[in-house]
């Protein structure tokens, strides 16, 4: 049996485990290292990308000749007749003997050891076009693999900073809850001593109420983004402690050119038309002929004598003796096989690959268009956020200073509490534009990173 102290330590290391992220500060470039590891559609896309890398060594393999060895051997008669025989389906037996006008049972071994060599040497650069096509499918889906990171980077990113301003909302929440709480407890003395009408516990009661609700709000919406970040990091939901940098202080801006080369998500719509440029490319190939090399060495073993056409007592039943190499044969060729009527059907296939490339495209200049307009939308919201930003501290000092004079003024029996309530709304309004507005520039820069296809802008 194993003591309570043992049984402890063995399992701490998963219990620290499961709290890691609660437990320190999980940076955002943790939370991004981590999606790329474990999300799936990343990692799906990560194999499909290695299997394009296989097809084309195979489409590399496929040039070479194919080099046959056959090995067969047989135990059976040899009757035979003359006439015509097709063998449908590779079913006949290729028996071959002396035409007898009886039947007979005569049977010995057999056998026939054959090497063949097939090879397509010249095919007007078909072999060459399959390996272009091969590589251009490898690289689009190497690209498809990349611009899904990169957009997968940004929606963490995006949920990151989500997260971030929803626990920075719950702190003010939980702040406003406390002051109102201040209040109704400042409310609750002063009509115990007589000095102000019940009602106004009444109406701070109502208050503290509709402040712990805020609260519970804010509370579950950060609970949503936080599980919204464990799915996109491909981890169970769990509490995250994030980086407050986010909250403290706003990014530099910087001005990057915008180029289509290095966007990632423009790159893989240019590969898709890469593909089906090189597939074009490959079925007017299949216009021309095929020259072929071929090369046989055949060599045969049999229990049938050479006289058995005179005496058909001529044979023997020894294994040795039947499956014996004895004769052979040998040939060298070359052909050409050209299927006339090939270029009148490949003609519509290449037409339509033609189309489709033409669509391609079409939702390339559509993609290339939009993601111009989010630069453009970046920008606005760049200069609105920091417009923001900048009207935030003297939103918040006013709301304050309000807020303390109106509480002082209650206090002294000055003014009521409607006031203070209303100063108190003032203060969360501002505190809440407060937090939202960090967050803000961040998603703006977030947003110019996406657009501009560089998330290291962003980092």
């Amino acid at each position: 049996m194993w003591s309570k102290k043992s049984l402890l330590l063995v399992l701490l290391p998963f219990l620290s485990n499961s709290n890691l992220y609660a437990q320190q500060v999980f940076t955002l470039k943790q939370a991004i290292d981590t999606a790329v590891a474990n999300y799936g559609t990343i990692r799906a896309k990560a194999s499909y990308a290695a299997a394009a890398r296989d097809l084309v060594s195979q489409a590399k393999r496929d040039y070479l000749p194919n080099f046959n060895l056959s090995l067969e051997q047989d135990y059976g008669t040899v009757n035979s007749q003359i006439g015509p025989l097709y063998g449908f389906g590779g079913l006949a037996v290729a028996s071959s003997g002396l035409p007898l006008n009886h039947q007979n049972w005569n049977a010995a071994f057999g056998a026939l050891y054959l090497t063949n060599i097939n090879w397509d040497f010249f095919a007007f650069g078909r072999a060459k076009e399959r390996v272009k096509t091969a590589v251009a499918t490898a690289t689009q889906d190497d690209k498809d693999w990349r611009q899904e990171i990169f957009k997968h980077k940004i929606k963490v990113a995006s949920a990151y900073l989500n997260l971030v301003a929803a626990q920075q909302l719950t702190r003010s929440y939980r702040e406003n809850l406390d002051r109102a709480d201040t209040i109704r407890m400042v409310v609750i003395t002063r009509v115990r001593n007589g000095l102000i009408a019940g009602v106004d516990s009444s109406q701070a009661n109502a208050e503290y109420s509709s402040a712990k609700i805020a609260l519970t709000n804010a509370i579950d919406f950060e609970q949503q983004q936080g599980n919204q970040l464990a799915q996109l990091l491909g981890i169970p939901p769990q509490p995250f402690l994030l980086d407050s940098i986010y909250v403290t202080r706003i990014p530099a801006i910087p001005s990057e050119p915008f180029s289509p080369d290095k966007h990632p998500v423009l790159q893989w719509y240019k590969s898709r038309i890469s593909v089906s440029d090189e597939t074009t490319k490959y079925y007017k190939t299949l216009y021309y002929p095929t020259f072929t090399l071929v090369g046989v060495l055949q060599t045969r073993g049999s229990g049938f004598g050479a006289g058995y056409s005179t005496d058909q007592t001529d044979f023997t039943h020894g294994y040795w003796n039947g499956v014996k190499p004895n004769i052979g044969n040998f040939l060298f060729g070359v052909g050409v096989s050209w299927n006339i009527t090939q270029p009148f059907r490949i003609s519509r296939q290449v037409r339509s690959q033609q189309k489709i490339s033409q669509g391609l495209q079409y939702e390339y200049e559509l993609a290339d268009q939009e993601i111009l307009a989010q630069l453009d939308l970046s920008d606005t919201k760049i200069k609105n956020a920091l417009d923001n930003y900048r009207e935030v501290p003297v939103q918040v000092k006013a709301a304050s200073d309000a807020y303390l004079q109106k509480t002082v003024l209650y206090r002294n029996g000055l003014t009521n509490l409607v006031d203070v309530t209303q100063a108190l709304y003032a203060l969360i309004r501002a505190e809440t534009d407060r937090d939202i507005a960090y967050t803000n520039v961040w998603q703006a820069l977030l947003l110019k990173a996406a657009a501009i296809g560089d998330f290291s802008l962003f980092e």
